[in-house]
């Protein structure tokens, strides 16, 4: 039951999210989402065939990403954050409004509802923190352009152009060598992990 519990939750997670990215992007005037069919809750409009099956075999997946053209934008890297933006801060209000119905009506939910909302929580908190993550092609490294000085702007474009081989390269070293040094869990997993934790206190306080 736990892998249909996590197709779902992906499926919702990744649905909003994407839908978020390309609902605040076409308000703030760029088109190119609307364009391409991106402005749906159907989640056949944002599934990415390999992060699909990454999915279905490793139990994480991602979604299709949404074309963003900043040139439609009236201060691009002000936008470009808030479209960024809206992909994380919606997973977490989707965690936030399953937690209000799960207090308020949870017990008298049957059990495999009551599982399924709380694997949904989860899974929606994991991807708002995963892509709140500061580097290229995450989110988070979007929002940080916000707080590059003018005169780093252009090398921190450069590194969000590229920065995601150096990202990829961490990654690997992170599984192959750190891993086995942190007892066989990565330093991101770690990361995501404490924070997800973090996260889903506040959000279950908060509820």
């Amino acid at each position: 039951m736990e892998l249909i519990y996590l197709i779902i939750g992906l499926l919702v997670g990744i649905t909003i999210h994407e839908c978020s990215h390309a609902f605040v992007a076409d308000r703030l005037g760029d088109p190119t989402p609307r364009i391409q069919g991106r402005l749906t809750l159907n989640p056949l409009a944002h599934i990415d065939v390999v992060g699909t099956i990454m999915m279905l075999l490793f139990r994480f997946g991602w979604g299709k990403p949404v074309q963003v053209n900043n040139q439609y934008f009236r201060s691009p890297v002000r936008d470009m954050a808030l479209v960024s933006l809206a992909g994380p801060v919606s997973n977490f209000l989707v965690a936030f409004v399953l937690a209000l119905v799960l207090r308020g009506v949870g017990d008298g939910m049957p059990d495999v509802i009551f599982s399924l909302l709380n694997f949904v929580i989860d899974v929606n908190i994991v991807l708002g923190v995963f892509n709140l993550l500061p580097f290229p092609p995450f989110d988070g490294s979007k929002v940080v352009a916000l707080f590059v000085p003018r005169r780093f702007e252009k090398a921190y474009q450069h590194f969000l152009d590229k920065g995601v081989v150096y990202v990829i390269l961490f990654v690997v070293f992170d599984a192959i060598v750190l891993a086995p040094l942190l007892g066989h869990v990565s330093l991101i997993a770690r990361f995501i992990s404490f924070a997800a934790a973090f996260v889903k206190g506040v959000i279950v306080l908060g509820a």
